[in-house]
């Protein structure tokens, strides 16, 4: 983030319509993509803003990107406001888009940067971890509601910003493909987990045959749903879905299964002692029924029946991500020693099979809460 000076960083926010004058630009959060400042006016009532650097070797097209995030943020405030959410809960429910002072949506510097800018939330938190079962379930919650807000946008009108992002088929094939290479001379390290990965490649393509069937719809999703992009309140309650940049047409299971390999692991994410990953089933219960609580007015049955599918497939998908990348000699993920990629890879695929392991039980869990608003109905 030290690439620009702060004189530098007040100029580029100067260019957004924003009240006051710029007092200061500071480094804000932990993303990994995109470089974030928070930026301070002065001036009676001025609004604390972020400005970001949005990163275009990850999007290749940020113009797509920005007009995905300002169709979404402009139908949800419609939706928010249709059903009479306050004002002054609508300012926190949404991400707000300040345009520059020649009404675009984002600026490009002579570097051919490409900048934009939010209001910021004040006071509003998020969590890498999920520690209780509330937050889990507003996490659900959060959601399930960003899903129904934007069932009836034309999913036509959303680019998919990164293409095949969540296709097995195509993550396969770039492993096929660094299995016969070899690259690094690795392929022999790694046969346990090879036959791992093959023994379920039928049932991993359950989603797409599914779509290919046109059993289930392609709706608007997030596509990011770890838990730390859900902002909350002080008493844990979910105020805003953010980090938007990868909203495009999907699946809803991609977006359910996401959530939960990040939620329903007891221990990292690339964790070493596979003996410590865990599920914590209450986490799941917790987050299913705060997503249904949302979501089951527009779900349609093959889609419920597809959600397990997603929570088996996320873990794996990453898996064989963390897994070509290791073969390839690591170029896309940032690692930390030399068998980093392998040892997360080797982690995820402890939890797929400690998924599968329990799929029955998830199964009934999703059943359970589903039936409640079908007894209702």
């Amino acid at each position: 983030m030290s690439d620009f000076s702060p004189k530098q960083l007040a100029a580029l926010a100067s260019m957004f319509d924003i009240e006051g004058n710029v007092i200061d630009v500071s480094p804000f959060g932990s993303g990994h993509i995109n470089d974030t400042y928070r930026v301070l006016t002065d001036g009676p009532g001025a609004k604390r803003y972020l400005l970001q650097r949005v990163n275009h070797h990850v999007f290749k097209n940020v113009v797509a990107v920005m007009q995905n995030i300002q169709l979404v943020t402009q139908h949800l405030r419609m939706r928010y406001e249709s059903e009479r959410t306050p004002a002054h809960a609508l300012e926190s429910s949404v991400l707000t888009l300040i345009p520059t002072k020649a009404a675009e949506t984002y600026q490009q510097d002579g570097l051919h940067n490409f900048w934009r800018m939010f209001i910021l939330l004040d006071n509003t938190r998020s969590y890498d971890i999920v520690e209780t079962p509330q937050q889990a379930r507003e996490g659900g919650r959060a959601f399930g509601q960003f899903q129904r807000l934007l069932v009836d946008l034309d999913v036509g009108l959303i680019h998919e910003v990164l293409p095949d992002f969540h296709h097995i088929g195509k993550r396969l094939d770039k492993l096929h493909g660094a299995i016969a290479r070899d690259a690094r001379n690795r392929v022999h390290r790694v046969r346990d987990e090879l036959t791992f990965i093959e023994a379920r490649e039928k049932r991993m393509h359950g989603i797409l045959d599914l779509a290919a069937q046109g059993r289930l719809p392609i709706r608007i999703t997030h596509n990011d749903t770890k838990f730390n992009n859900v902002l909350l309140d002080a008493d844990d309650k979910a105020q805003c879905v953010i980090d938007l940049d990868t909203v495009m047409p999907g699946y809803v299971a991609y977006d359910f299964g996401d959530a939960i390999r990040t939620i329903i692991n007891s221990a990292a994410e690339d964790e070493a002692d596979l003996s410590k990953i865990t599920l914590n089933i209450p986490l799941f219960e917790a987050y299913t029924a705060g997503y249904f609580e949302e979501a089951h007015s527009f779900l349609m049955p093959q889609e419920v029946e597809s959600l397990i599918d997603g929570v088996l497939l996320l873990p794996y998908m990453q898996a064989v991500r963390f897994l070509t990348d290791f073969l390839e000699g690591d170029h896309y993920y940032k690692i930390h020693h030399a068998d980093h990629n392998l040892q997360r890879a080797k982690a995820q695929l402890k939890l797929v099979e400690q998924l599968e392991a329990h799929e029955p039980e998830l199964l009934a869990i999703v059943a359970r809460v589903m039936g409640r608003y079908q007894q209702v109905g």
